[in-house]
């Protein structure tokens, strides 16, 4: 029971990293590409904590947690960029 609740939700995630992915490609600005490419890092470190939760490894973790910083690092620079504050 718990591993089709589990395949549901992994299911409803790559359905918004799809929907996110194609703002990404349709957005008219960069701001609104640059949140949904933030949606998607956000999406996928879900998934990646999900995959570590399933198969019982600590290790997934740590790299959703790199994935997670390396990308709010990103996102703050592109935003200041986009403010012309670089």
């Amino acid at each position: 029971m718990a591993e089709t609740i589990y395949m549901i939700a992994g299911l409803i995630a790559l359905a918004g990293i799809v929907i996110a992915f194609v703002r990404l490609i349709i957005g008219p600005t960069a701001a609104e590409r640059t949140v949904a490419l933030d949606a998607m890092t956000i999406i996928t470190i879900s998934l990646i904590t999900l995959l570590g939760y399933m198969l019982q490894r600590k290790i997934y973790l740590d790299v959703a947690m790199v994935y997670a910083l390396i990308s709010f690092i990103g996102v703050v620079a592109v935003a200041r960029y986009l403010e012309r504050g670089l």
